[in-house]
């Protein structure tokens, strides 16, 4: 039987929980969800403007702090990394949010920029990023469009924005978000995605492997807290199936593993897999998930130049190193073309990248022993960068044979810094789409996000075979020539597993987030970027002054003004 999903569950019923504590914090969101779900658009929009402010103002702190617990260099470009990924997505989800409740006060829908394109399978596309002369700005070069679900044209896209604002769309209600222990803006940001987009109360419980940021989410939500509308607990796995059992608990939001998903919804131990395997759930409560993903980036064939092998090789190894590879957005197989005559350059490449990165704390409980069961299952093992008792080298598992689709490789996400290489034979590029389409959709495990690297001569001789690619992958979120990470930072795509899992293989989870324009319709996101932009991106591995950059993205994008921007291009031109 192959084994297939996330990190394993770290839950457990056996420690001392504090009842009435958890009991009182329910209490109190229960009392408050009605005041909430009545409270005026305005007035909600007045609490993210102090929850803006908030958040920027315990920014360096927070982000010291996380830093310390990573074993990060504070004075490092790892800072600016943290920075932008543990606050900067925060507050643009937060402004975004408020832009589309501005629009809510003026019309019935949060007004999306386009343009609304049509594709294959009777799918439509909105365009949702960049919303403004500032997105051009900052993300020059990318673009976002969310692609709607078959047979959905405009006019059902716009009846299906802000469900929650709308007669019987929602009703008042505690949902509990069981925070990720992996990068500190996600559990702040599901909880504003309950508030604002689906307008319930909040009760956001911890991972213990982060839950030292409690003390900063509470100054940055000060706002949503003193009122009643959001409350953080700490707690263990006893704690999480507490509140998950908690009769005044109505919605949960998960981002985490597979395996805390069904251990709620099926139970644990052998009575969890009996109810799995009869499709019993152990409870009716509404459930949305992010659980994670073997994700792949696709290189498809082409005539590189150096410089840009030399580009995509640092652009693949930014993804792969971000956050140690502790994200559920962490390439984890390179998918390449066997026959393609730049293969072993660029992989040799991207291996000579990695070498000019510092090796990171592996911080992640049980991290030491996913990477030693990923290299017992590998034919071929390349460590590199150095490794310690605390840093973990950079592992490479290159050649994983395809026809072995059982492979540990391709169907358990390593959750460390440990990557595949596989290589599929096709006679060119169109075949090799396909194939690449093909297994990425049918062997590896998860639908959370994939990539593609094209090089722009390719898909102008190849439209149909590349865009077939995009069109075709049954991902929730798609990068053209960018990371598909980009899909979770501008927060006005959908971010989430493709629609369809059942609870009994429920892979990648199921609903999105982010998602500020408010879409009920969505099936995924396609995130489109330059192959070889003018300028080096900030967020990329290595850049110097990451940090001196990213606290001037945080206050940009928190208020964004024309007297900022000259600043803020300057530091990413020193960069």
């Amino acid at each position: 039987m192959v084994t297939r999903g996330a990190q394993a569950a770290q839950i457990s019923t056996t420690s001392v929980i504090d009842a009435a504590a958890l009991d009182s914090a329910v209490k109190t969101l229960s009392n408050s969800a009605k005041s909430w779900f009545d409270l005026s658009i305005k007035s909600k929009i007045q609490l993210l403007d102090q929850v803006l402010l908030d958040v920027v103002a315990v920014s360096d702190e927070w982000t010291v702090e996380a830093c310390k617990h990573k074993g990060l260099n504070p004075n490092s470009p790892e800072f600016g990394e943290e920075l932008f990924a543990g606050v900067g997505t925060l507050v643009r989800l937060a402004r975004t949010l408020r832009d589309s409740l501005r629009d809510l006060e003026r019309v019935d829908r949060p007004r999306y920029p386009g343009p609304v394109r049509h594709h294959s399978n009777d799918r439509i596309s909105v365009g949702v990023a960049p919303a403004n002369i500032f997105d051009r700005i900052l993300y020059l070069g990318m673009s976002a469009e969310v692609w709607m679900q078959p047979g959905v044209n405009e006019s059902e896209v716009q009846k299906g924005q802000a469900l929650a604002f709308k007669a019987g769309g929602s009703e008042p209600g505690v949902c509990l978000v069981l925070g990720a222990g992996n990068v500190a803006s996600l559990a702040p940001r599901d909880a504003l995605n309950q508030l604002f987009g689906e307008n319930h109360t909040v009760l956001i419980k911890a991972n213990p492997v982060n839950d030292y940021l409690v003390p900063y989410w509470n100054r940055a939500l000060r706002a949503l807290i003193e009122p009643g509308y959001v409350q953080i607990v700490k707690g263990d796995g006893a704690t999480g199936a507490y509140l998950t059992g908690h009769n005044g608990i109505d919605h949960i939001h998960i981002t985490g593993s597979d395996k805390t998903y069904e251990a709620i919804v099926f139970g644990v131990g052998e009575e969890g897999r009996k109810n799995k395997e009869a499709n019993k759930p152990v409870t009716a409560k509404h459930i949305s998930a992010e659980l994670g993903c073997v994700t792949p980036i696709i290189i498809v064939p082409g005539n590189w130049s150096t410089r840009e092998l030399k580009y995509q090789a640092r652009h693949l190894a930014t993804m792969f190193t971000n956050n140690d590879g502790f994200n559920c957005l962490t390439p984890r197989v390179i998918v390449t073309h066997k026959g393609w005559s730049q293969r072993e350059t660029f992989l040799k490449l991207f291996k000579e990248q990695l070498q000019q990165l510092p090796t990171r704390t592996a911080y992640y409980p049980g991290a030491w022993n996913r990477q030693k069961q990923f290299i017992e299952a590998a034919s071929e093992v390349q460590k590199i960068g150095e490794e310690t008792s605390e840093k973990m080298a950079w592992t490479v598992l290159p050649n994983v044979n395809n026809e072995d689709t059982a492979h540990m490789a391709f169907n358990q996400e390593a959750w460390c810094s440990v990557i595949a290489e596989t290589a599929l034979e096709a006679t060119g590029v169109e075949e090799f789409a396909r194939a690449a389409t093909e297994f990425c959709n049918e062997v590896l495990w998860g639908t959370l996000s994939a990539n593609v690297i094209v090089h722009p001569k390719t898909l102008r001789q190849y439209p149909q075979a590349v865009e077939g690619i995009v069109a075709n992958l049954k991902y929730g979120s798609i990068g053209l020539n960018a990371w598909s990470g980009a899909s979770l930072a501008f927060s006005t795509s959908v971010w989430g597993a493709y629609p369809g899992h059942l609870s009994t293989d429920i892979q990648s989870g199921v609903g999105f987030v982010g998602n500020a324009f408010m879409f009920s319709t969505a099936e995924k996101t396609v995130i489109r970027g330059a192959f070889r932009p003018l300028l080096t991106t900030s967020w990329f591995a290595g850049v110097k002054n990451g940090r001196e950059v990213m606290e001037k993205f945080v206050r940009f994008e928190a208020a964004p003004n024309w007297s900022k921007v000259p600043s803020l291009l300057w530091s990413a031109l020193k960069g």
